[in-house]
């Protein structure tokens, strides 16, 4: 992942300025020094810093309101506050009006570099999130694939020595397992990464609409086409197409798909014109395609052209060893997601996790991290934020009588109702329980929801 390492330190004490400077650029980040509250705004409006260091009293004015006025303009700047003399009230409006720390100067001087350090990491996990919601998700890189065992190298090597050509490949590997990241990371590596990206998922829709979002139609083709449609062969035109799910493609589709990958052409809905297609194809599965031909649910000429390159993704459970750095990475990420800290996971959380059997891969390590990191009160990620099958070494270890199973549930089910501000949909998908389920316990247990 790249690091984003530009700092903003505004301070009118030049000795200290240039001191922390140097500190900071001893560390590898590259600094811009401000002497006051006007030059450093300015500075602000011509690089977007992902971290300022900021001095509370400054010549043209204050920095706990300097504070208030950057978080408002530069929402995803963290900002460090500075100050010779601290008390209270200012630190306790600093961190309400957006910082991520107050230190006192000399006093807190051994803290700048992991507070740094942490508020570097928040910035860019909050950079990476507000581009997902800005509709820029699934720009990945290599270097966003986390993990240092040996199967998931290999698969990283395989994936970086086919990027720079145009060959088809296979993703294999369970649900969960980032067969979409991947897919990314190749795009963005390829000759083709300035051009478009489009990723549809073939269990999503019926065989009909299916074929229309592919390959489009054309006016009259059926009750309802009034006008032509662009189909995703064109959108993704020069650039890829990855078709996630192949396997649960109907037969006649693979017909189609398969006429693309042999000469480019395919017909759109209704029309007699064949359309050209400059497309890269990846394609991924968490079937055995080899066994689906066997079986007459796959053609097997389709096959052999999608399998021209494979790569094997590994279930979690085989990659134990990259679980500690997938969960810090979920727990930084669901932290600028929430507002929340990053919090710290004690030696039994982490076992706990290292220990489970994940059936829903990465996934499902997600979604434990995310409902964990609502349900804690503490400091630190500890046994009780975990959901209950997993909070002990095994089932029988760690017994409740009804009463207390009853009642941990109840305030489990309280918190991520407040969580969710009494979105009970959302809080039945955060829980991993159906909806109806959630009713029926907020009945038996009497739970008064947010808003309610």
């Amino acid at each position: 992942m790249e690091k984003q390492t530009d700092i903003l330190i505004i301070d009118d004490e030049p000795q200290l300025r240039q001191m922390i400077a140097r500190l900071l650029q001893a560390e590898g980040y590259e600094v811009t020094q401000a002497a006051d509250y006007k030059s450093g705004m300015k500075c602000l409006e011509k690089n977007l810093f992902p971290l300022v260091l900021c001095d509370v009293k400054l010549p043209d004015g204050n920095g706990v309101d300097i504070c208030l006025e950057i978080k408002t303009r530069y929402p995803t700047t963290e900002i460090i506050l500075l100050t010779a003399y601290g008390n209270i009230p200012d630190g306790v409006q600093a961190i309400k009006n957006g910082a991520f720390n107050y230190l006192v100067k000399g006093d807190d001087n051994n803290k700048i570099i992991p507070i740094v350090s942490s508020a570097m990491d928040k910035a860019l996990m909050v950079s990476k999130v507000a581009k997902k919601k800005n509709g820029l998700a699934g720009s990945y890189i290599f270097n966003d694939i986390i993990g240092a065992s040996p199967l998931i190298f290999h698969a990283i090597e395989l994936a970086k020595k086919v990027a720079y050509t145009d060959t088809t490949v296979l993703l294999n590997g369970e649900t969960g397992t980032g067969k979409e990241i991947f897919a990314s990371a190749i795009h963005n590596e390829s000759s083709r990464s300035r051009k478009p990206f489009v990723a549809v998922n073939c269990s999503t829709f019926s065989s009909e609409i299916l074929e229309s979002e592919l390959f489009g139609h054309k006016a009259g083709a059926f009750t309802g086409a009034i006008k032509d449609k662009k189909g995703l062969m064109e959108e993704a035109d020069k650039g890829t197409l990855f078709l996630d799910e192949i396997g649960e493609m109907p037969a006649m589709l693979q017909a189609k798909l398969l006429r693309v990958l042999e000469n480019g052409e395919y017909l759109k809905v209704g029309d007699t014109k064949p359309q050209k297609a400059d497309v890269r194809i990846i394609a991924a599965t968490n079937r055995n395609l080899q066994d689906e031909c066997e079986k007459g649910n796959f053609r097997m000429d389709l096959f052999y052209r999608l399998s021209a390159f494979q790569i094997s993704l590994p279930a979690l459970n085989d990659r134990k060893q990259d679980i500690a750095a997938l969960a810090a990475y979920f727990i930084k990420y669901f932290a600028a997601k929430m507002n929340r800290p990053c919090y710290e996971m004690d030696k039994i959380f982490l076992k706990r996790l290292e220990d489970h059997n994940w059936k829903g891969n990465i996934r499902e390590l997600k979604n434990v991290i995310e409902r964990a990191m609502i349900i804690c009160d503490g400091e630190q990620l500890t046994v009780d934020c975990l959901p209950f099958e997993m909070q002990s070494a095994n089932n029988q270890q760690q017994l409740f009588d009804a009463f207390d199973l009853a009642g941990i549930e109840k305030k489990h089910i309280q918190k991520v109702l407040l969580h969710t501000k009494g979105n009970k949909t959302e809080t039945a998908r955060l829980l991993n329980i159906g909806l109806t389920t959630l009713y029926r316990k907020i009945d038996e247990y009497s739970i008064k929801s947010s808003g309610e």
